[in-house]
């Protein structure tokens, strides 16, 4: 179903427009959508001749042989192949980006809980989203399509002309200040913070500024599969993220002639090629592997309505599975608005050790872990086995509240989780806005134990 434009029609244009985008609801379905009548085929893929004089081409997410769950493939019908919007590339500064397994020797900083405070908006010179990407964290190895990568976007200028696309994974973009749109090559997407993106390996796309003020964006690089809804077990088939409230672009079509820049991340690297014409000029497309959006304020979580504190799991808005079954290549987990209810329960995640590291940032509002230190834009980072949990000043509270229901409002946090160490670069072992004080928040934790004392259960 069309969400915003009922009939599955797009638009067409021969400027760089500014259009408002139109979506179809549900997750990962089989969509088509086209900007001009008759765009698409009808009853086959690829014939002779295709109306307005398009050419064919498939855009496949999995090998041509992964069982049917798992196989994602686009048809998109457009002015030019995609071997027209690419030539001689040349190698170019990658900046502050890196890629798995590059990271393990930039830095000799020791293992330790880290914690970042937010990058500025506004010194420094003026930044694309892919000059002003910086990476925190990478694991895993992308050339083996394992792992991950956690970066955060400074963005105070739109690419105009210039065009990108990722060979080494898919992003997921978290929106934490200021507005975004992502032009694709299956139409356009508009995030805000409390909203997402998904933009799957090899698409091609733009980013704007919706409202001409700097943004800062989380940004996960999957190198694994791509992401799917976790399998909700006992839960069942309702609650946590809902097919429906996910939102795949219709087509918007770019026809024009202008020189541009089309940039590729592959293999760790940057590369650039001079290409004649906008590559966003597909007039139509059908299939299951296209780009879409996410509002995590949707969420719908589920939690203890009599005692205890469940599993951060049942905060899984998307998941990239590995090999191993119930061990996630990446977890994308939230901590949105909730009631607290539980009785007699710390109900502050407890202390714990974990062999999943968790890269972590707020987008707004406070942390019920950490109420001091962590602030919106922030970044934190718990590796493999590295122990954690509430400071001393959550704890003493927590401990000591009289437990009636609160409800936890105007807060958003996240985790970016992986089964995979997670190495730290140069640059955020080096940041200024790295917090040398964050080991301190525990150092206020008393002994409590008294062996002549049993509290009542």
């Amino acid at each position: 179903m069309n969400v915003q434009n009922p009939a599955g029609f797009g638009a067409y244009s021969t400027s760089q427009p500014t259009i408002t985008p139109g979506y179809m609801s549900g997750f990962k379905n089989s969509f088509e959508t086209e900007a001009l009548p008759g765009a698409l085929p009808v009853g086959r893929n690829s014939p002779q001749k295709i109306n307005y004089g398009l050419y064919a081409e498939q855009l496949s997410g999995s090998p041509f042989t992964a069982p049917q769950a798992t196989n994602e493939r686009s048809w998109l019908y457009r002015i030019r192949p995609t071997v027209k919007h690419s030539g001689r590339y040349r190698r170019i500064d990658k900046g502050l980006i890196r890629t798995a397994p590059a990271a393990r020797d930039e830095s000799d900083r020791p293992i330790g809980q880290l914690r970042w405070d937010p990058l500025p908006l506004e010194a420094g010179e003026a930044t694309t989203f892919v000059s002003g990407l910086r990476t925190y964290t990478t694991c895993g190895d992308a050339d083996t399509q394992a792992g991950m990568a956690a970066h955060v976007a400074i963005v105070t200028r739109s690419m105009v002309d210039e065009y990108v696309f990722n060979a080494d994974g898919e992003l997921l973009v978290v929106a934490q200040e200021g507005r975004l749109r992502f032009a694709t090559e299956f139409g356009r997407i508009e995030i805000e913070p409390g909203e997402i993106c998904v933009i799957q390996r090899g698409i091609i796309f733009r980013v704007e500024l919706v409202d001409e003020a700097p943004a800062r964006a989380y940004v996960c690089e999957n190198y694994g599969g791509t992401f799917t809804l976790p399998d909700r077990g006992p839960i069942g088939a309702n609650c946590l993220a809902n097919p429906r409230d996910f939102l795949t672009p219709v087509a918007a079509c770019e026809d024009r002639e202008v020189p541009s820049r089309l940039i590729v991340k592959w293999g760790g690297e940057l590369f650039a090629t001079d290409i004649e014409a906008s590559p966003l000029d597909v007039v139509g497309w059908h299939g299951n592997y296209a780009p879409y959006k996410y509002d995590l304020r949707r969420f719908s979580p589920v939690g203890a309505i009599l005692f205890d504190h469940p599993d951060p799991s049942i905060f899984t808005v998307l998941t990239a599975p590995s090999e191993t079954p119930g061990t996630a290549n990446v977890d994308f987990v939230i901590f949105p608005e909730r009631w607290g209810v539980a009785e007699n329960t710390f109900r502050p995640p407890w202390y714990h050790r974990n062999i999943m590291s968790e890269f972590m940032g707020l987008v707004y509002g406070v942390y019920d872990a950490k109420p001091e230190g962590f602030v919106p834009g922030g970044v934190s980072l718990h590796n493999c086995m590295l122990p954690h949990g509430p400071d001393e000043q959550a704890f003493e509270h927590a401990s000591n509240v009289d437990l009636k229901p609160v409800k936890l409002t105007g807060t958003l946090a996240f985790m970016f989780e992986t089964r995979f160490p997670q190495r730290v670069t140069r640059f955020a072992a080096e940041s200024p806005t790295l917090q040398d004080s964050y080991i301190g928040c525990w150092s206020g934790l008393r002994r409590h134990f008294d062996p002549t004392r049993r509290d009542p259960v």
